[in-house]
């Protein structure tokens, strides 16, 4: 990517943006509170003439002075703009209250992530998920995941699915035209992607790989809609090495699942994907990396996202540079027979990967 390449602003503007991120949490919480307690929408439903500041407070329930301060607080972060004392939405503005994207990322930061990335430091020092410690004593969150309170899960979830939802139906015939059609969905979580398979075509079958914990709301939901035929389950620790992937398999998936992961676990987890196949099977990978965006936007949150994975979620893994998650894929034996870039809204891209050839020299597409 090129945006990341060249110091393209002026000393005054580099100045001003450096302003922007020491105040940072505290444009993000002004924002998250006028989204929360209907003073955007109030300022919206004002239209082009604009609102008062008295309206507004009058008619949120908000005090003259509360929502006084978060009005300035919106023209300094450019979601307001003030003509004759009445405030209006910006573009910015309008994003924040009505764009789903927007919602997803500023729910996910504020409920999940941001009291724990006060401690991103220790986390740093540590290796370890410290900031986790907000919501419970668990390794990973991933372990947690099933345990914490619903709001809390709903934001983490409607995250996680929003990038992948729009993704998948793109993704299914890509996987599906290489004539797999028993495949282990590795770290299936809701079991999104195994439904989609099983409603795909009627002559596949999936096993879903997960800890116990997500399995249990996987195999309740697929119960329920009647596909317990088509999807079984195998609950384990991936992390654990001495648990080998079951075989009889032609095909293994990976949702956003990777990057949960450390360089080296990503390798050995690879190994055993190698392992569980036969020369005629297939790996698929689908990951957001950040170095394939077409937008600084898109690359932007992606590499903030990754500070998540070190003070909440491991301590060890991020969105990945798409050099160094081929770099654990050829250390597995494994090999990319085809990158397709651009997947949807989220950015994804699918790697199709196969085994090595003992006599092939592996190259980088």
């Amino acid at each position: 990517m090129n945006h990341f390449s060249k110091d393209t602003k002026t000393a005054l503007e580099a100045k001003e943006e450096a302003q922007r991120i020491a105040f940072g949490p505290v444009v993000f919480q002004a924002a998250q509170t006028m989204r929360r307690n209907g003073l955007l929408k109030a300022i919206r439903e004002a239209g082009k003439t604009g609102i008062t500041i008295e309206a507004a407070a009058e008619k949120t329930g908000l005090s003259h002075y509360g929502a006084r301060v978060l009005m300035e607080a919106g023209l300094g972060m450019g979601a307001l703009i003030v003509n004759d004392d009445r405030y209006s939405l910006t573009k910015t503005g309008f994003f924040l209250l009505s764009d789903p994207l927007t919602a997803v990322n500023m729910d996910f930061i504020g409920d999940v992530c941001y009291e724990g990335l006060a401690d991103l430091d220790k986390s740093i020092e540590n290796g370890k998920p410290e900031g986790l410690k907000v919501f419970g004593e668990w390794p990973t969150i991933y372990e947690g995941l099933s345990k914490l309170p619903k709001d809390i899960q709903t934001s983490w979830f409607n995250f996680d699915h929003y990038y992948s939802d729009g993704s998948f139906p793109l993704a299914l015939p890509m996987v599906f035209e290489t004539g797999v059609k028993n495949i282990i969905d590795i770290g299936g979580n809701t079991g999104k992607w195994a439904i989609s398979c099983a409603q795909y075509a009627p002559d596949i079958h999936v096993t879903i790989m997960d800890l116990p914990g997500q399995v249990n709301m996987a195999m309740e939901r697929i119960e329920s809609l009647g596909l317990s035929d088509r999807i079984s389950f195998h609950p384990v620790n991936i992390l654990d090495e001495a648990q080998q992937f079951p075989r009889g398999h032609d095909g293994i998936w990976m949702s956003q699942f990777l990057d949960c992961f450390s360089d080296a676990e990503i390798t050995s987890i690879l190994k055993r994907c190698n392992t569980a196949l036969d020369e005629n099977g297939y790996v698929f990978i689908l990951e957001n990396f950040w170095d394939c965006q077409r937008f600084a936007a898109a690359a932007f949150s992606l590499q903030m996202t990754s500070l998540y994975f070190t003070a909440m979620a491991n301590g060890n893994s991020q969105m990945y540079d798409s050099a160094v998650f081929k770099k654990c894929i050829e250390d597995a034996g494994l090999m990319i027979e085809k990158q397709i870039d651009h997947i949807g809204e989220g950015g994804h891209t699918l790697l199709i990967c196969r085994k090595q050839k003992a006599t092939q020299h592996f190259n980088h597409p």
